[in-house]
């Protein structure tokens, strides 16, 4: 079972998600944070659960789809690493030079 670390980025980026979403609904915000928390710990025990997206010198980065969101992560030996959450509209590209 690996160990999943949140970068602070990802964690800023799950509370944006939250705020932009609470405007309108925070019952709803709630549940979609909580949803992709929920598929993030899926990782430990699943690591290669996303898609192949690139590989770096310091392991492979991956995305793991949840909803219209993406969420990136890098297997290194342990542990795994989230790098950031995505809507699916955005150009990841530009988050993940």
């Amino acid at each position: 079972m690996a160990e999943i670390r949140w970068s602070h980025e990802a964690e800023q980026w799950l509370r944006e998600i939250y705020e932009y979403i609470a405007q309108d609904n925070p019952t709803a915000a709630g549940k979609v944070v909580s949803g992709i928390y929920d598929k993030a710990q899926l990782l430990s025990d699943f690591p290669r659960l996303g898609y192949k997206y690139r590989e770096e010198s310091e392991g492979e980065v991956r995305i793991l789809l949840y909803g219209h969101y993406r969420i990136a992560y890098i297997i290194t030996d342990d542990p795994i690493d989230i790098l950031g959450v995505f809507h699916g509209a955005l150009k990841i590209e530009s988050y993940l030079s």
